[in-house]
């Protein structure tokens, strides 16, 4: 099977083709980016294509990451995500982006449990954890970062992602012993991973925000209803 994988949740636009007969990327290319993911990531993705024996046409399945993540980011890099898969006629799955951050720590930590944090601002974080032998420690939410400190329930963990920083120093304040081990985006070449092994009908290509909008309707502005 080959695969397209298209990341755009956080500060980078990345998209890679990968097999799953092999460990080597066909072809890669990944840039850190805060904005403009909208004008880079077509661009990005015609490049990789273009190295590609086959092009377009030589795609079983597309990868996207769904979030938590930027709002405007994953609706850029999901409505790429679906355009190909409907005009190569084949099916796009979603790999969430904690998941994709939790996955390489996973593979390097057998004992203690692995945290992906994502930093929602606000003193808040996107938090899920799991452990090889204990599975999902805590599911996929938005909470404080107090709170996050309060769900590790004191046990030792291997922290990643980009709110990891943050969560270690409140970590560290309530004396808990915790490890930073990545604090960037997910490894596209993870994201490939994780989307050869998902099932389509249950790894859809929707949006996972875990939170509402920071917008808010002006409620005392509407007109009342006849």
């Amino acid at each position: 099977m080959r695969i397209l994988a298209i990341d755009t949740a956080l500060e980078a636009c990345a998209a890679c083709v990968a097999t799953d007969d092999s460990d080597d990327l066909l072809a890669e290319e990944s840039m850190p980016l805060v904005r403009g993911h909208a004008e880079a990531l077509l661009p990005l993705i015609e490049r990789v294509m273009a190295r590609v024996e086959g092009g377009f046409e030589a795609l079983d399945r597309v990868a996207v990451t769904v979030g938590p993540g930027s709002y405007t980011g994953l609706r850029v890099g999901l409505s790429a995500a679906r355009a190909i898969g409907l005009a190569a006629g084949i099916p796009v799955v979603g790999v969430t982006t904690l998941s994709a951050l939790l996955a390489p720590q996973l593979a390097l930590n057998g004992e203690d449990a692995v945290v992906a944090a994502i930093d929602a601002r606000h003193g808040a974080v996107y938090l899920q954890a799991m452990s090889v032998t204990e599975g999902t420690v805590i599911p996929p939410r938005h909470v404080a970062l107090e709170e996050a400190v309060g769900l590790l329930g004191g046990r030792r963990a291997i922290l990643t992602g980009s709110g990891a920083p943050a969560l270690a120093a409140a970590a560290g304040a309530a004396g808990l012993a915790v490890e930073v081990a990545e604090t960037g985006a997910p490894q596209i070449a993870w994201v490939a991973s994780l989307g050869l092994v998902a099932d389509p009908d249950q790894a859809l290509p929707r949006p996972l925000y875990l939170r509402g909008p920071d917008a808010q309707p002006q409620d005392h502005a509407r007109l009342a209803r006849a």
